[in-house]
């Protein structure tokens, strides 16, 4: 078995990921301070298992990395502020903590770690390309892997989680080069499920139909995303993190079916059983990309990964946690 550290391991993604590691018996250890995710009943019950510990620290500060030991065969830097709605309120906090994070754990990892074929695995975004769309009205569709990261408007803050990831991907690959140590990138796809918190478009859609305005607000029922459920996605990390056909390489992560805005709320309509009479079409929020949809075929070819579930299935599952976990306000 392995000794695995994920950074931001109570968030969304590190929590699931974290459930499926230690279900496979790995010694995992979480590192997080709690800006974003809270310690609920999901994560109590998870840090029971005798092979889970948690380390509370806040990872931009660099002496703290000396608190989480060595020995690691595995690094997932999971940490970021995630969420549209912070970008626009904290940008400065979005690019601080997620520069210095990253720095710190590349310099952590090849300094301190002492574990001898270790690998270290980025956790990047599609918004570090998404912006060539709104800057120069194009974008390959399905996007591969290799297209130019865009930041369409420094001065719109929407952009500041798209420049940290930009930044990170380039910090990842030249110290990689410069040290001779593993790593891999990924860039999720509109990861969605249980416990993803209450600021992202599937559980704000399901809070709201709960509560049944009438007219619906619709934000941007026309533009469109590739949405992939959280089992698959971890699925798809850990086996590019373990493959070492990855080695050095940047992976989409994600399905091959683009969604629009509209069906995707005219299915939760249908599957929550409450349908409105009348929608209130809105315009999406300024500097809102258009179109998502990833070429995910080189992960397919490279490793023979592949989303195996269904967008109905996955947000009946999604529908049942937030119904049983509703928003605290």
């Amino acid at each position: 078995m392995s000794k695995i550290l994920i950074t931001g391991g109570t968030g969304f993604i590190g929590y699931h990921l974290a459930k499926r590691l230690v279900g496979q018996e790995h010694e995992v250890v979480l590192a997080d301070n709690f800006f974003r995710s809270e310690r609920d009943a999901d994560l109590i019950a998870l840090l029971e298992q005798p092979n889970i510990k948690l380390i509370e620290a806040d990872l931009t500060d660099p002496a703290l990395w000396d608190a989480l030991g060595t020995g690691y065969d595995y690094v997932y830097h999971l940490v970021g502020i995630n969420g549209t709605k912070l970008f626009y309120e904290i940008p400065h906090e979005v690019l601080r903590i997620g520069v210095t994070t990253t720095l710190n754990a590349l310099d952590w990892f090849r300094t301190k770690n002492n574990q001898p074929n270790a690998k270290i695995l980025y956790t990047s975004s599609n918004e570090a390309y998404a912006g060539a769309l709104d800057a120069f009205g194009k974008l390959l569709i399905p996007t591969p892997e290799n297209v130019p990261l865009v930041i369409a408007d420094p001065y719109n803050p929407r952009w500041s989680y798209a420049g940290q990831k930009l930044i990170g991907e380039l910090l990842f690959i030249h110290y990689a080069k410069a040290y001779g140590f593993r790593m891999s990138i990924v860039r999720p796809h509109n990861f969605y499920g249980p416990r993803e918190g209450y600021l992202h478009v599937i559980p704000e859609i399901i809070e709201r139909i709960h509560e049944q305005p009438d007219p619906f607000p619709i934000f941007g029922a026309d533009t469109t995303r590739s949405f992939c459920y959280i089992d698959d996605a971890v699925e798809a990390i850990q086996t590019v993190m373990e493959s070492d056909k990855t080695d050095n390489g940047t992976y989409h992560i994600g399905t091959h079916e683009e969604t629009l805005i509209k069906n995707l709320i005219e299915n939760l309509f249908t599957l929550m059983n409450w349908h409105p009479k009348e929608l209130d079409i809105q315009n999406s929020p300024e500097g809102s990309v258009k179109r998502r949809l990833a070429d995910v075929s080189k992960i397919k070819a490279d490793i023979g990964w592949e989303a195996k579930i269904g967008l109905e299935e996955g947000l009946r599952k999604t529908i049942e946690w937030y119904t049983a976990h509703p928003h605290k306000k």
